[in-house]
């Protein structure tokens, strides 16, 4: 697949953007951006300067993904989700003096490998959503998210766990879960983590 950026997308010329990435009208992409391969940024979308985003992301319409983000191979952002940047924000400081870069320190929201964020989703900074969880649509995440979890509401709870095809899994009992669709199983250990039950 060929790499495709509309003349209509606003693309920094100091932006690495990798072999068959696909980026869509009006998306702007900033300066220092790398963009990894096979990727894809919607209509309207935003990156912000020096975001890392890994090979096989989707980026959708009108997501917003601010400076420091970090994003693992294979992330799904759904259209209008915004991953945050400022933890205490302001548009003056107490003086009543405008704020400029130089009063504020940014902070990013790190998503792991598979990681899904739902339509209109909210990440505050700085926190981790962990590999292969998903984020529901609408929710307001403001602590770390476990790898394989899912998490909704406002503010966002844990629901239960996923597996690597976004399918809920199945409680077997004994801390066990499995996929429905691939069948694979799962062990959620006692610090309430879970991890892919290798079998041979």
């Amino acid at each position: 697949m060929a790499t495709k950026i509309l003349e209509t997308a606003d693309v920094d010329e100091t932006a690495v953007i990798g072999d068959g990435s696909q980026v869509w009208h009006l998306a702007q992409v900033r300066d220092g951006v790398v963009l990894g391969e096979r990727c894809v940024v919607g209509r309207g979308a935003y990156i912000g300067s020096g975001v890392q985003v890994g090979s096989d992301c989707k980026i959708q319409n009108y997501a917003l993904v601010y400076e420091p983000a970090s994003l693992a191979d294979g992330v799904f952002v759904g259209p209008a989700a915004v991953l945050t940047n400022d933890q205490y924000p302001r548009a003056v400081n107490p003086d009543g003096s405008i704020k400029d870069t130089s009063d504020w320190h940014a902070v990013g929201v790190d998503v792991g490998t598979g990681a899904s964020i739902g339509a209109r989703a909210v990440c505050v900074a700085p926190l981790r959503i962990g590999a292969w969880a998903t984020v529901a649509a609408g929710a307001v995440v403001t602590r770390d998210v476990p790898d394989f979890a899912i998490v909704a509401g406002v503010p966002a709870k844990q629901r239960g766990w996923v597996g690597h095809a976004g399918h809920p899994l199945v409680d077997e009992g004994s801390g066990r879960w499995s996929c429905p669709v691939t069948g694979r199983v799962y062990q959620a250990d006692e610090d309430k983590t879970l991890r892919e039950v290798v079998t041979r």
